[in-house]
């Protein structure tokens, strides 16, 4: 196997995690086989506690890993389906390292950062060669920025794995920024100068080194930097700025041939040059649709872009799918409180309500399903969003005065989602819901099964902890409501919908984590033709 690094220095939120991923793109598209990685210095043992104020939206895998954000950006770009083993954090490493010592496997030596702390990292690289012997190419970005002192012990790991391996198997790209002074006229250099010397300090020359920039990367900056970094002027490449879409990210990049000084450095370079015209026309699409539908987002989280970026980005899979833009109209549910939703809303093609935590803006997510779904709007409710819709039902159709989740009111006359028996005592907060991928029936005849295409199966990633509670089940289902899918196991109910409606469908999954840029989610392409049948139809 052959292993690429991506480290990053001068700031953080430079694109490291789409530079890796963009990579990835393009060697799949050379026929390479390739799976990513995120190492993340934080002591965290995952992201699954930390606020998206601090981090942005967790990303949950097939396993039932809570992971970084960036992993979905992996999933996105390249065909690779990850695992908890593809993320590791400070927190992983020294729980493991702790508990070794505390089992005497360290048979009484001294535990120290280096070898052992730096031994387990490379564990991690270890496993995930020997479960994926069909790969040919592992890319592991590493978060935060050099010299920080949490990222060190794993720049030194880095270091030590590629003199194991041998060099000849690894590339080093370190991506740093070239900042334009608007008071000079120009772009300046020394910011990558120092990061790349700081690098080089901690023992690792990088081989490629990505510039983000604003413009282009002229011949002079160019030359300048290959010189005081001591890399080949080719092998200095600019990270431009996208007008548009992130999915313009990989041929930005093949603009510099990236993926050729890639295998051409691990010895790979008999691969044919990516064939990238499938990119390239979703790209267009994107770009340049045909149609166009307004979709509110209405959150707890809304002011944050990057807390509900799946389902911004699977929204655009959907909108390139029917080559329509989806403009996403942010709504702060607490607004829908204080104003009505009508007023705060207005005239939309659909309605998402995403998933959350917490009682902040319920009522106004609340008062969203009602106009959606008295005024004939497409809505869309994933995870909380589900629930929401089965409370808005059972308080305005059942007549089930006061009916609310456990979560929100513990004292809820009609407690129509609720906590499972086996959740209750629960008092850890991470990794204790209900996590991962899951086998549901969907039932025949639903509108679930028209956009599964006739599935009677499928398999989607949870993250809850509160379920619909069945003793409501026949009460809700008498009034109108349509049970779709629930899951195979349990007889848990996975996905809501109300006939005679254009589109109005709760999943209590997430659906927007295996949406694709060529391959959007069913949900999610159904949502957004029914919004698009509207806004036709006006």
């Amino acid at each position: 196997m052959k292993y690429i690094f991506v480290t990053g220095g001068v700031v953080s939120s430079l694109g490291k995690g789409l530079a890796a991923a963009s990579i990835g793109a393009l060697l799949e598209h050379r026929g390479l086989k390739t799976l990513m990685q995120k190492f993340d210095p934080y002591l965290n043992v995952d992201p699954g506690t930390m606020s998206p104020y601090q981090h942005g939206e967790v990303y949950v895998l097939d396993d039932g890993a809570e992971t970084d954000l960036d992993l979905g950006h992996y999933e996105r770009f390249t065909s690779g389906v990850m695992s908890r083993m593809n993320n590791l954090t400070s927190g992983q490493v020294f729980d493991a390292v702790i508990k070794k010592e505390r089992k005497g496997e360290y048979l009484g030596k001294t535990v120290q950062f280096i070898p052992h702390v730096t031994d387990e990292i490379k564990c991690r690289l270890h496993a995930v060669t020997d479960n994926n012997p069909d790969v040919d190419v592992l890319i592991t970005e590493i978060g935060g920025t050099v010299g920080d002192m949490e990222g060190l012990l794993f720049v030194e790991a880095l270091r030590q794995f590629a003199l194991e391996v041998g060099k000849e198997n690894v590339c080093f790209i370190h991506v740093t920024l070239l900042p334009f002074i608007k008071a000079a006229g120009e772009v300046k250099t020394k910011p990558t100068q120092q990061s790349v010397a700081k690098l080089r300090e901690l023992g690792i020359q990088p081989d490629i080194i990505i510039c983000r920039t604003e413009a282009d990367l002229d011949e002079d900056n160019r030359k300048k930097i290959a010189m005081f970094c001591n890399v080949e002027k080719k092998n200095v490449v600019a990270f431009r700025d996208v007008a548009h879409t992130i999915y313009e990210c990989p041929l930005d990049l093949r603009r510099d041939k990236i993926d050729r000084l890639v295998v051409d450095r691990i010895g790979l370079g008999h691969t044919p040059s990516p064939a990238l015209d499938d990119w390239e026309h979703f790209v267009r699409r994107v770009i340049h649709p045909k149609n166009k539908v307004t979709i509110a987002v209405a959150g707890k989280y809304i002011e944050l872009q990057d807390a509900y970026k799946s389902i911004y980005e699977s929204l655009i899979h959907a909108g390139a799918h029917h080559d329509t833009k989806v403009n996403i109209v942010r709504v702060e549910a607490e607004a829908i409180e204080d104003h009505g939703a009508k007023a705060v809303i207005g005239d939309v093609d659909g309605i998402l309500v995403p998933g959350g935590f917490g009682d902040r803006g319920i009522e106004g997510k609340i008062l969203a399903a009602q106009y959606a779904r008295e005024s004939n709007i497409p809505y869309f409710g994933i995870c909380l969003g589900m629930q929401i819709a089965t409370i808005e039902f059972a308080r305005n159709v059942c007549k089930l005065r006061g009916a609310n989740s456990t979560e929100f009111d513990k004292n809820t006359p009609f407690p129509v989602i609720c906590l499972q028996e086996e959740q209750k005592g629960v008092e850890d907060m991470g990794a204790t819901m209900r996590l991962g991928s899951c086998e549901s029936i969907v039932f025949a005849g639903t509108k679930a099964a028209d956009l599964y295409s006739g599935a009677d199966r499928i398999h989607e990633r949870h993250r809850h902890r509160y379920e619909f509670n069945s003793d409501f089940q026949d009460k809700l289902q008498e009034c109108g409501l349509v049970i779709s899918s629930v899951s195979e196991k349990e007889g848990l109910v996975e996905i809501v919908e109300i006939p005679n409606h254009p589109f109005f469908l709760g999943a209590q999954f997430h659906p927007e984590f295996q949406s694709k840029p060529n391959k959007p989610h069913p949900l999610f392409a159904g949502f957004v033709k029914a919004a698009l049948d509207r806004a036709l139809a006006q």
